[in-house]
């Protein structure tokens, strides 16, 4: 089997980018301390609910924990590491590894024990009513 050099998308014929250059050396500078990630996300807000979705392929659901508490909801979790196995090595890893942590204030009008969570194909929505009273309203001045 031929491995065939990657070129990203934009890339120019006679070489490497600076920016990809740059990329290169810093990446494998650090290669061995990297050991957070931070994945990317999704807010979305409807007229009676809140959603969070939260982008962690390759995760397990029991790799992912959330919690609220003082009306800040916490996602946190990790993506562990493959080593070199079957005798194979790496020449390029896009991926990230490590542990996460994504922290949300919530609005005073959202109804807390209504938060549900479901993970599907590398996918994790977080969901959450508002509650019907919100606490803002007009004082009439008398």
């Amino acid at each position: 089997m031929t491995l065939l050099q990657y070129n990203r998308p934009g890339s120019t014929r006679t070489g490497k980018h600076f920016s990809d250059i740059m990329d290169e050396f810093f990446n494998e500078a650090v290669a061995g301390r990297a050991t957070t990630f931070s994945p990317s996300i999704n807010i979305s807000e409807t007229e009676d609910q809140f959603s969070i979705e939260v982008e962690v392929p390759g995760l397990n659901k029991e790799d992912l924990n959330i919690n609220v508490e003082n009306s800040t909801l916490t996602i946190s979790g990790e993506r562990k590491k493959k080593s070199e196995e079957d005798g194979r090595r790496f020449h390029r890893v896009e991926t990230h590894y490590g542990t996460f942590n994504r922290s949300f204030q919530l609005p005073d009008y959202v109804d807390q024990d209504s938060i549900e969570a479901t993970y599907k194909n590398g996918i994790l929505d977080v969901t959450m009513n508002k509650r019907e009273e919100k606490l803002k309203k007009q004082i009439s001045i008398q």
